[in-house]
């Protein structure tokens, strides 16, 4: 488990290649504010 291991994110990193462990984009993205009620 280093980086000769494809399936752990050091391995990722070292090959170049993206999957389950090293995603491209952000793993959780942030949840879209919820805009609040105007009152009148």
């Amino acid at each position: 488990m280093g980086r000769g291991d494809k399936r752990t994110t050091k391995g990722k990193i070292s090959r170049g290649s993206y999957g389950k462990t090293r995603n491209k984009k952000t793993n959780r993205p942030h949840a879209p504010k919820k805009e609040e009620k105007k009152n009148g």
